[in-house]
């Protein structure tokens, strides 16, 4: 496993490690048995959040006995001093831990920096359990390049890491974490898989560490198999060639920008209807030849694409713009309802 130092925080994590968004789909036995792999690996920063339902519940249980071989990292969606003080407390009980290495701001859109770091805003909570000794270093992540810039450029002597999306078909941060990087800030890519829409780990893997603006990447892993496939891609980090530079290219001609990361964000639909898996059916059906096999599947969902009433709760939700009522239309007409 190759190990980077994560900018100014000095920690030394794994170049491939883990994402958690894929624990909350899962139960306790099988967390502790990626977690076990990650051990075996190397893989040793683990990435949750307080949004991630169980997740931080799931990785405490699974971490008892091996808290000082892993950097572990959450993050809270609190926007006030308040609210993330209490946050942070639970994720030390959620976490059955004394110290969590990274706490992040989750998820911070530009129209929301100003409230969380000025007078009350969650970072002054960040601030003083840093202080306290409960946190190790402060981050922040987002999903918009411009709340990036504006992070970055007002507060980034503050900031020891940011995370951001960044993946073959999703390179819009590459300038704004080149600068992060420049300014000594730790870089981590969310979303390396963009979603689960990339089926080449290895190419996806190797593409972000040759991006020279990245320091690690955290695949979602929410199996062994999972764990056993990034610690194999990660072995072989050799340069691109031409070819698969070319296939990089296809593969962002095919997918263009109009594609769920699957992060939930949009839920709770009103209406029921489990958005990110209407359109994970669809991409087996068209990408995979899979129509029926996707068909059965899609059939037993309780509520389907066919349910929306266009209320577009969703979209406003949504962090990467889709326009998830058209999209959702298209999924009902592929498959009849």
């Amino acid at each position: 496993m190759n190990y980077v130092t994560l900018g100014k925080t000095g920690l030394k994590a794994a170049q491939v490690s883990f994402g958690g968004i894929p624990i909350q789909r899962s139960d306790a036995a099988n967390t502790k048995a990626v977690v076990d792999k990650l051990e075996q690996y190397g893989m040793n920063y683990i990435d949750t959040a307080r949004g991630y339902t169980v997740s931080e519940e799931y990785l405490g249980a699974a971490l008892e006995g091996l808290r000082d071989k892993f950097i572990l990292a959450t993050k809270s969606m609190a926007r006030d001093k308040e609210s993330m003080a209490k946050d942070i407390d639970i994720s030390l009980k959620n976490l059955r831990t004394d110290y969590i290495d990274v706490y992040q701001i989750h998820n911070l859109p530009e129209a929301e920096i100003d409230k969380v770091f000025g007078e009350g805003g969650a970072w002054e909570a960040l601030k003083e359990a840093k202080a306290a000794g409960k946190i190790g270093h402060l981050g922040v992540t987002a999903h918009n390049v411009d709340a990036l810039k504006k992070m970055i450029e007002l507060h980034g002597d503050k900031i020891e890491t940011v995370m951001f999306p960044y993946n073959i078909v999703e390179t819009q941060g590459h300038e704004v974490l080149k600068k992060a990087k420049e300014m000594g800030i730790g870089t981590i890519a969310m979303k390396p898989m963009a979603g689960g829409n990339l089926d080449d780990w290895n190419l996806a893997l190797r593409f972000i560490a040759a991006s020279g603006v990245i320091d690690i990447s955290i695949p979602g892993m929410g199996s062994p198999e999972e764990a056993d496939r990034n610690a194999e891609a990660a072995e072989h980090f050799s340069p691109l060639t031409q070819e698969e530079l070319a296939e990089c290219d296809r593969i962002r001609k095919e997918l263009g920008n109009e594609f769920c990361r699957r992060c939930n964000y949009c839920a709770p639909c009103p209406n029921g209807i489990s958005i990110p898996n209407c359109f994970l059916m669809a991409n087996y059906a068209r990408k995979y030849g899979l129509a029926d096999w996707a068909k059965a599947r899609y059939d037993a969902m309780q509520y389907h694409a066919g349910s929306c009433v266009q209320c577009g709760a969703c979209e406003k939700r949504c962090p990467y713009n889709l326009p998830i009522r058209d999209m959702l239309t298209k999924v009902a007409d592929l498959f009849g309802y």
